[in-house]
């Protein structure tokens, strides 16, 4: 779709494309679709739309949960972060008093 909007052959590799033809395919590019930070900031906005009103999705975004149904009783570690065991923490030193 964008080589037919660049007037360009789909089969052409991108090491075989002259200056202006890849001028033309970044312009196609840049002004049909969203990339980089509009593309970010739509997908912020779409999750903050859905912490706002309080849905299913946006409640497992706010904890940090896995949002896609995944189980969470055993796995999940990378968006739950390290275990918390507890009693294993930081001692306070010791303080003779004299």
């Amino acid at each position: 779709m964008i080589c037919s909007k660049a007037g360009l052959d789909p089969n052409t590799r991108v090491k075989n494309l002259l200056e202006d033809q890849g001028i033309k395919l970044r312009n196609v590019i840049e002004n049909e679709f969203k990339v980089e930070g509009e593309l970010r900031t739509e997908l912020s906005f779409n999750i903050k739309r859905l912490i706002d009103i309080n849905c299913y999705r946006g409640r497992r975004h706010r904890v940090n949960l896995p949002v896609h149904g995944q189980r969470t009783r055993t796995n999940a570690r990378t968006r739950k972060g390290p275990k918390v065991r507890p009693g294993v923490g930081k001692r306070k030193a010791a303080t003779s008093k004299v």
